[in-house]
């Protein structure tokens, strides 16, 4: 589904369309294939699909506008890069109150609403050899996977970011994620190959609460 908790914007989004407060990010869902370009009117460094490649809705998260251009979050650019789409494509706007924010030196994700918090929990970070990269990111799925056995746990947050230095033979493929472990005891300590593990239980209650788009800030 598109976000939860957001108020519905048009066909084509000019930047005041869609009414946000000090919390408040604009939020777009891609309803058709559209370009993704370097610069407003730059070129063409991709394209972004109505579907992620898990097969939900498009929602990105829009950092900035120039004109009628958004600069967009999405898993197609190396981290700490943004991409631009043209407000006049075929695009859904909501505003997004949510926000996440994770430090590594705590080992601690904080997830808030209109500025107030909702929960905070531990996680377990990056090892040393796969550190956690910080940096700002979005989410772009929320999955779950109903197996116990799964080292996702039950359920998944997936980010635009990039895991780095990921092991040969590693299978998992190299995006960034918050998601529910298999080896609980491993939550608080340096134990993953980058992604962020978390207790089940609060790992189900996000993929219902958190929306697609949802800006999720890292930092060392």
């Amino acid at each position: 589904t598109v976000p939860a908790d957001s108020s519905g914007g048009g066909e084509g989004v000019p930047p005041a369309a869609v009414r946000t407060g000090p919390h408040a990010r604009l939020t777009v869902h891609v309803k058709r294939t559209t370009a993704l370009r370097a610069a407003p009117g730059g070129r063409v460094i991709g394209r972004i699909a109505p579907r992620t490649s898990f097969r939900l809705p498009t929602v990105l998260a829009v950092v900035r506008h120039r004109g009628n251009w958004y600069a967009v979050l999405s898993p197609l650019l190396p981290d700490g890069r943004v991409g631009w789409i043209s407000a006049r494509a075929s695009l859904d706007g909501y505003a997004n109150a949510f926000a996440v924010t994770a430090s590594l030196r705590r080992r601690e994700v904080v997830v808030r609403r209109d500025g107030r918090v909702l929960t905070r929990f531990p996680v377990a970070i990056g090892r040393p050899s796969n550190p956690t990269p910080p940096g700002r990111y979005a989410v772009t799925d929320k999955l779950r996977t109903e197996d116990p056995a799964s080292p996702y746990g039950c359920c998944i947050l997936a980010l635009t970011g990039h895991q780095r230095n990921v092991p040969q033979d590693w299978g998992g493929g190299d995006r960034l994620a918050i998601h529910a472990t298999d080896n609980p005891g491993s939550i608080g300590s340096a134990a993953s190959l980058g992604c962020l593990r978390a207790p089940e239980t609060t790992m189900r209650r996000l993929v219902g609460l958190v929306p697609l788009g949802t800006i999720v800030t890292i930092s060392a």
